[in-house]
């Protein structure tokens, strides 16, 4: 099974650049509202947050850039469940241009159920969400990986 398409949108001719391509802070935020979507599956919509003062915060997120996407573009991005635990969900999003198969580029996100009050910090998911986390991850978990993995960004060899 693969990525789950979570989220669509259409190039916004403020998000191209000087290079005729999306600006890459668009991808960041075409992941952020993916994320919105991803809340909104497992249950956590704005009656939730309203209601809870819980939300997710990023952690982390790591973009790879594979190939340009253009305003004329439509994206649509898909999700999978790497990992969760108590508080945490480890996700990887790919988007991609439609109808094109393969990413034009790819993000992985920690993401951290956090509570909104005076001492905000994080708070465990309710039972609900770790049983919505589990059969998201059993559609998912099995795909083999396009998003590139976490590492570490250097020059080798260079002092």
């Amino acid at each position: 099974m693969s990525a789950i398409p979570i989220y669509r949108t259409a190039i916004a001719p403020a998000w191209i650049d000087y290079n005729g391509h999306v600006r890459d802070a668009y991808y960041g935020l075409m992941v952020s509202l993916a994320t919105d979507s991803l809340m909104d599956r497992l249950g956590m919509d704005a009656a939730y947050r309203e209601r809870t003062r819980c939300t997710l915060y990023t952690l982390e997120m790591h973009m790879h850039f594979l190939r340009e996407v253009k305003q004329t573009d439509t994206v649509e991005v898909a999700v999978r469940i790497l990992g969760w635990d108590q508080k945490r969900i480890h996700a990887a999003f790919e988007l991609s241009t439609v109808p094109q198969a393969q990413p034009a580029a790819t993000a992985e996100v920690m993401l951290l159920h956090v509570r909104q009050d005076e001492s905000t910090g994080a708070h465990p998911f309710a039972a609900a969400f770790s049983t919505a986390l589990q059969a998201l991850a059993a559609q998912t978990g099995a795909a083999d990986a396009t998003v590139p993995g976490s590492r570490r960004i250097e020059l080798r060899g260079r002092k």
